[in-house]
């Protein structure tokens, strides 16, 4: 049976004491986890001199519990820190925290120094001692065996990468805080009303959405765009450092640079993300019939870039309540596995999402979703929920990930509890096409056009900005690799040219180059060229969504085991065993057929056919 959520069970806020009771609780954890990790070194690296199966087998055991509370504190350091950047208990204890992830790095080095150097005839010995070793089979594979030729040297090679590490760590949270206080905080403009208007992340996404005055929004881009400038060369400096980390890292590991190292670590070649980059930028044509539609809906001569986000609903400052829109999300699963309106009913009442902006008071922009594996409940969710068409598909997306980390949590070995980003983001993405199908075939003509509409604005999003950004941080890295570093303006130009490779030439963007790239979180993010990931795993999103539609039945069952088996499998060996699908240039051209067929439908939708 189908169980409906209660509105009046609905929770908007975060309740982390099952994370840990108080602030000083967690403080006490973090200084128990220092002398677990000595102690852990002490046991094991005599051990370690004479290694046998049953010492591998103990070893992982002991890290895995360790490893388990780390990422509590962690994750409570990093939630409650998003939630007030300039929260200083928060600040030093997410830095204590990673502090101690590099130290454990430092004090386990002996391990990894051993573990990636083992040649087969080892490895089978180790297996053939200790049949427990078995389970552990494809994690040993995925951190050990496969990295033999990309290996620190010796373990005081290895102190000094976890070294390296620590400070990459550093600047991302250093980055994420420019962002929050500075970047995103543009200033004052006076709309046409005469009333005083404050431009932030969440401000200015929700007025460009909303606002059908032309002139208010010119006003609020102009604010943010040439602020953004302002902001360049800080953000840029910032970056040059990151850029000489990150190169610095992958060189010390026998990678040409961070984005082969970043390659090999997704299980992707080169050639496919090529392949990948080279159709968006072919058929990025596909887009103008929709912005056709875009401009004439609008009734515009020319569309500008402060025209891109308006709803299309015809209504001044339509809102979307959170409980209305948990309402729509959960009817969207309604021909899903029943698990997952089980998750969504645990996640949706159970104070794991934390709803409401509030920049005023230093909480980050943005959203994301944390994994709760160590404690096999559901997983945080980040929101910046404000009502718009774009945060109802934020808050499916995030949700799609959270019954995605939840069904890995209960499924498999704490170990396998992850997974590439791209495979990661298809969950997410899929989630989003559910809501869209749903409110599509089930609201009125406005409502539906508005939706969709959105949507097709979002693949514009996935298959050219997000590949966009990756090319961008490319570039910026060897741009900095070749100068030592790069200014605010040579960045801003770089973004700029790229941008026109990927862009509609039916918009009429601004002649001074952009500096939009200094707020976008994921590239200060340690885990480098993160974006292109979600265009990938929306071309594969789109091939599970044409499965789903021609066989529901078998393509849940497949889907459930896909979304729990974590990293017992590797990703494009996953893919081709559920789904039979393969990435290559074949499945980004389907992709963009999808495409073609959407916007069919919207002209269909608007036209009453």
């Amino acid at each position: 049976m189908f169980k409906e959520l209660n509105p009046d069970e609905v929770t908007t806020e975060w309740n982390d004491s099952y994370l840990f009771s108080s602030r000083e609780t967690a403080l006490e954890k973090l200084g128990e986890l220092k002398k677990r990790s000595e102690e852990i070194n002490q046991i094991f690296r005599p051990e370690f001199e004479r290694l046998s199966g049953s010492v591998l087998r103990d070893y992982l055991e002991t890290e895995k519990d360790f490893s388990r509370s780390i990422d509590v504190l962690y994750i409570y350091a990093y939630t409650q820190l998003s939630k007030n950047v300039n929260d200083q208990f928060f600040i030093s204890l997410l830095a204590g925290s990673q502090d101690l992830i590099t130290e454990h790095k430092m004090a386990s080095a002996f391990a990894t120094v051993e573990l990636t150097s083992l040649n087969k005839e080892e490895w089978n010995r180790l297996f053939s001692e200790e049949p427990g070793l078995e389970v552990y089979r494809p994690y040993l594979e995925a951190t050990y065996m496969r990295y033999i030729e990309h290996r620190p040297l010796n373990e005081a090679h290895a102190i000094y990468l976890a070294d390296i590490e620590n400070q990459r760590m550093k600047l991302e949270t250093e980055a994420i805080s420019e962002i929050t206080n500075k970047v995103t905080m543009a200033g004052g403009i006076t709309l046409e009303s005469g009333e005083k208007f404050q431009v932030n992340s969440q401000s200015y996404n929700t007025l460009l959405a909303t606002d059908q005055s032309r002139e208010n929004r010119k006003r609020c881009y102009d604010q943010r765009f040439y602020h953004l400038i302002n902001e360049s060369d800080s953000m840029a400096s910032l970056y040059s450092e990151k850029a000489r980390l990150d190169d610095l890292i992958a060189r010390e590991l026998n990678y040409m640079d961070s984005y082969e190292s970043n390659l090999y670590g997704l299980y992707l070649t080169k050639d496919q993300v090529d392949d990948m980059s080279t159709v968006f930028k072919k058929r990025k044509h596909v887009f103008e019939d929709y912005n056709e539609f875009r401009r004439k809906k609008l009734g515009l001569e020319k569309l500008r870039p402060y025209d891109l986000m308006l709803q299309l609903t015809g209504q001044t400052n339509k809102n979307y309540t959170y409980t209305d829109a948990l309402q729509e999300i959960q009817k969207s699963y309604s021909g899903m596995d029943p698990r997952f309106n089980e998750i969504f009913l645990k996640t949706v009442t159970g104070n794991f999402i934390d709803v409401y902006p509030a920049p005023e008071n230093g909480k980050q922009p943005g959203g994301y979703c944390y994994g709760l594996y160590a404690l096999k409940a559901p997983a945080l969710i980040f929101m910046n929920y404000d009502g718009i068409i774009s945060d109802q598909k934020t808050l499916t997306h995030e949700l799609g990930h959270g019954i995605n980390f939840y069904l890995m949590g209960n499924s498999v070995d704490y170990l396998y509890c992850t997974g590439q980003i791209y495979e990661m983001e298809v969950p997410s993405t899929f989630n989003e096409e559910l809501f869209v199908d749903y409110v599509v075939e089930n609201s009125d003509k406005e409502t539906a056009v508005a939706v969709l509409a959105q949507h097709i604005g979002e693949y514009q999003n996935y298959f050219t900005r997000q590949p966009m950004i990756t090319e961008f941080e490319y570039k910026a890295h060897q741009l900095c690799a070749k100068n030592g570093k790069a200014s605010g303006a040579e960045l801003n130009a770089l973004w700029t040219a790229l941008s026109k490779e990927y862009r509609s030439d039916s918009v009429e963007y601004y002649a001074e180059d952009s500096a939009e790239w200094t707020y976008i979180n994921h590239i200060y993010l340690t885990n480098n060229y993160y974006t292109f990931n979600y265009a990938i795993s929306k071309a594969i999103t789109l091939a599970l969504f044409k499965q789903y539609r021609e066989a529901p039945e078998a393509f849940n069952k497949n889907y459930i085991a896909y979304l729990s088996a974590g990293s017992i499998i590797p990703p494009e060996e996953k893919l081709k065993k559920y789904f039979g699908i393969e990435i290559n240039r074949q499945l980004f051209e389907d992709a963009m057929d999808v495409v073609e067929l959407r916007i069919q439908e919207l002209d269909k939708l608007e036209n009453g056919e």
